[in-house]
């Protein structure tokens, strides 16, 4: 199946990415993944069961990643719900647990990407169990942003301040635990469109779009400090994710918004996104 998809994802990388000479690409071969559900890729088929609770997908873009890089070992640790607590500490699922992540990492690990952040103090799930319920309150409004706001200063923002530092403390020890490897902070994409609504795939309120987008950016650039405070690098999955929000067209989205699909979870990478993603780190690695 995964070198199914890669067949595809190579014919598919050059609408994704311009193209550079191959021999630019250095040889990775001991590949670890960590992160959170937008690495893991809930609901994308098929799923893994090591642990079942992470929700961890044979497709998603660490796996894609691996195959287009030929490396000889690759282990995804990632898992659904993570933050960076659980970098160094167990997560704990419905059914046992996920070990630390930075167990995974082992001295001959080469290559690490880290997507990590959105979880931190509950950002992502504040954002996503509060804004549709707020919209009927004002409908063309901001209410969300509201109800984030107090004494003048929006909370939400404080808690990516505090998450930077969470990230780059991490993202060191990463290094420390591995101390060869090319280490990538990965960025987050895109939910919401740059301009416009779509009420019936995310229910926010017409003024909030341009709010949560604002925090999508904030977050990103916290994701670029943190790199770049840690020795890092960060790849910019923002910025490339542009008219692939939860808003574009059927087969353009790489995210999914408030729907039932059997294939993605809500707020969450569909299998475009993976493929678009991975696209996107391999031309970084191939650039250097």
């Amino acid at each position: 199946m995964r070198n199914a998809l890669c067949a595809g994802l190579a014919v598919a990388l050059a609408a994704v990415v311009p193209a550079v000479p191959a021999q630019a690409l250095p040889a990775y071969q001991n590949y670890v993944a960590l992160g959170d559900s937008f690495t893991a890729g809930p609901l994308i088929p098929e799923q893994r069961a090591d642990p079942a609770g992470c929700r961890r997908s044979s497709a998603n873009y660490s796996s894609l990643l691996a195959g287009l890089l030929v490396t000889r070992s690759a282990v995804d640790a990632s898992c659904s719900g993570a933050d960076t607590t659980h970098l160094t500490q167990p997560q704990e699922l419905a059914d046992g647990s996920n070990r630390p992540q930075l167990d995974a990492l082992r001295p001959e690990t080469d290559l690490v990407t880290v997507g990590l952040g959105v979880n931190d103090y509950n950002l992502f799930q504040r954002i996503v169990d509060t804004c549709p319920a707020l919209r009927p309150q004002h409908p063309t409004g901001a209410p969300c942003r509201a109800y984030f706001t107090v004494n003048g200063t929006d909370t939400l923002r404080g808690i990516i301040t505090q998450t930077e530092q969470n990230l780059t403390d991490g993202l060191r020890q990463v290094r420390e635990r591995a101390p060869r490897a090319k280490v990538l902070a990965v960025g987050y994409p895109r939910v919401v469109p740059s301009s416009g609504f779509c009420g019936s795939i995310l229910p926010f309120a017409d003024g909030d779009y341009a709010w949560v987008a604002e925090l999508e950016q904030a977050l990103n650039d916290a994701i670029a400090d943190a790199a770049a405070d840690s020795g890092s690098s960060y790849v910019d999955v923002h910025g490339p994710s542009l008219g692939h929000d939860a808003c574009a067209q059927p087969g353009s989205a790489w995210v999914n918004g408030d729907l039932s699909r059997d294939d993605a979870a809500r707020y969450h990478p569909v299998p475009a996104g993976m493929q678009g993603v991975s696209g996107v780190i391999f031309d970084h690695l191939r650039r250097g």
